[in-house]
């Protein structure tokens, strides 16, 4: 068969795998920067030891043609770790074989996936006394030299419920007894076997870049470096960031929500009332907190930032109202206003216009607005046209009065540039808003907080911008890529970090959003990213709680019914 791997023509012969031809053609180098992970097919991820044409297909009459080699023409595109798509098959390769070397070591320990910080990815560890750090990396080493080939095993359901109830993980017999499909694909090796949510790489060989730090209750497993893949990252600790999370995870416990099984067993006995109720009112006592905190430092001006679709205009919203009760005169602002005029933006070196880059804010304005603001000077602010592209004056003056707190909210508000040199930092108080959600699928299985952000903005996108799925997948790379480069470097520099997850939400967008993900083509290019959501959002089931939501909810700023947007 004729195939076209990354535009280079070549014959594909029966039982010949993908990874067989791309050694063929030089393409596999011993490094991570340049060798392929897995393949993109007709819209959908492989593993590079899928068979383009399998022996059985070829009949003396005619060929048999797989369906992704028909539905793409051949075609077929290698992805590296440089591509998201590339670094999550990496993350599952590195979840393979940490839960591998785990059984080896301590067959009785339960590790948990926590949550990712920077660079690292925390593991909890529980039920090994003389767990070592130092030990685990040395076998995860070993594995990798083993090289491992790693192809998925279909099995039934039920037989992977008795296989996984017979060793005593409850957590996957919990997880897959809401399961509505007959099969399951495992990976397997000696008496170990775990299933993942998508691809790996071809074998453990793969897995060349990483470390392992020693932390508490566990360990940190460090990542490649993203912008030079052959090195590992270096990783920072973030006590501020971790801290939310941990404090997430003792929620989670508290209100026995911690795994998809606890949220549909909620949903199912109808408990998850309840949890809205509590997380709704855990909310607002954080925001009461935080209130508290501004005003007994005597700060005058907020600057409130979080990635795309973490609840940062409702947080600014919620914490005027709390501000209220202090006696404060809370007053909304937007950095968006203090954009460059479009055509004064100089393109980047691919000819494109970064629209989310630090340079297309007149920083040098806003912070002279802000100095003033602060010194008492009234200030004629500016309005940001988004339909023309330019920067508007409609005479719109602002003088503080002695009661004013600014809210200052935008994607670049916590970086340092803003805030001019010469002002008094306690007048400052910095705020970084993201949906840090504690909730796994089950313990080797973590759902992160891109993926509920991307979740709530296909939702939002749709009711409230008549914007398709395809249209929101395609920004979504672009929008995370600008976040790495200027939110989450200066998200530990906030005075507060507020998680603005809720545990009851997937649930309830469930309702909202399965029927625009099952209606995407196979054909469509964002297909894979679709299967990857709708893999998840399969487990769980449907809240129809709509009428428990309050009007000032988080949740509400996705799903309409926001009190704060009415007029």
């Amino acid at each position: 068969m004729k195939l076209t791997i990354n535009n280079i023509n070549v014959t594909a012969l029966p039982d010949q795998s993908l990874l067989d031809i791309v050694r063929g053609l030089g393409l596999i180098e011993g490094k991570l920067s340049t060798d392929p992970i897995v393949a993109k097919i007709a819209g959908e991820i492989f593993t590079l030891n899928y068979i383009p044409v399998r022996m059985k297909d070829v009949q003396p009459d005619r060929e048999s043609i797989r369906k992704a080699m028909a539905a793409s023409g051949g075609k077929v595109r290698l992805i590296r770790y440089s591509d998201p798509a590339g670094r999550e098959a990496y993350t599952r390769t590195a979840q393979f074989a940490i839960f591998l070397a785990l059984r080896r070591l301590w067959p009785s320990a339960r590790a948990k996936m926590s949550y990712t910080v920077g660079s690292g990815l925390y593991v909890k560890v529980s039920g090994a006394d003389d767990f070592s750090a130092e030990a685990l990396k040395t076998e995860i080493q070993n594995i990798v030299k083993e090289d491992i080939v790693l192809t998925r095993r279909r099995i039934s359901t039920v037989e992977a419920l008795r296989h996984y109830a017979a060793q005593g993980q409850t957590d996957k017999t919990r997880l897959l007894s809401y399961r509505e499909y007959p099969t399951l694909d495992i990976y397997e090796n000696g008496d170990f076997s775990d299933y993942f949510y998508g691809e790996l790489a071809p074998s453990t060989a793969f897995l060349r870049v990483w470390d392992i730090l020693p932390a508490p209750e566990g360990f940190m497993f460090i990542y490649p470096d993203r912008k030079d893949p052959d090195k590992v990252a270096e990783y920072r600790e973030s006590p501020n960031f971790s801290s939310v999370f941990i404090e997430g995870k003792k929620w989670g416990e508290l209100m026995k929500c911690e795994t998809v099984a606890d949220l549909n067993e909620l949903t199912d006995s109808g408990k998850i009332r309840e949890l809205i109720r509590v997380n709704e009112a855990l909310h607002e006592k954080r925001f009461s907190q935080v209130a508290d905190m501004i005003c007994e430092r005597g700060a005058r001006a907020v600057m409130l930032a979080g990635p795309s679709s973490s609840g940062k205009t409702t947080s600014a919203n919620r914490l005027a109202t709390q501000l209220r009760v202090h006696g404060k005169d809370p007053i909304l602002m937007s950095l968006d206003d203090y954009y460059i005029d479009r055509d004064k933006i100089a393109p980047g070196p691919d000819g494109k216009v970064d629209l989310e880059h630090i340079n297309t804010i007149d920083t040098e304005l806003f912070g002279r607005h802000l100095a003033a603001l602060l010194a008492d000077s009234e200030v004629e602010l500016p309005t940001f046209n988004f339909k023309t592209g330019m920067r508007e004056w409609h005479g719109h003056k602002m003088k503080l009065d002695e009661n004013s707190v600014i809210i200052i909210e935008g994607l670049h508000a916590l970086n340092p540039v803003m805030i001019p040199a010469e002002l008094d930092p306690k007048l400052v108080f910095k705020i970084y808003v993201s949906p840090l959600l504690p909730l796994n699928l089950d313990d080797h299985n973590r759902i992160s907080s891109s993926y509920l952000r991307l979740l709530r903005r296909t939702v939002r996108d749709y009711e409230t911008r008549n914007s398709s799925v395809q249209k929101t997948l395609a920004m979504w790379n672009s929008v995370r890529r600008g976040e790495e480069r200027w939110i989450f470097p200066f998200q530990e520099q906030a005075d507060v970090i507020f998680n603005s997850s809720t545990l009851y939400e997937l649930a309830v967008l469930k309702k909202h959003i399965f029927p625009l993900l099952t209606a995407v083509e196979p054909s469509d290019e964002c297909y894979d990213e679709v299967r990857a959501m709708v893999k998840v959002l399969n487990f769980i089931h449907t809240a129809d709680v709509d009428d428990e939501i309050p009007p000032t909810s988080l949740v509400r700023e996705f799903i309409g019914g926001n009190s704060f947007y009415r007029t």
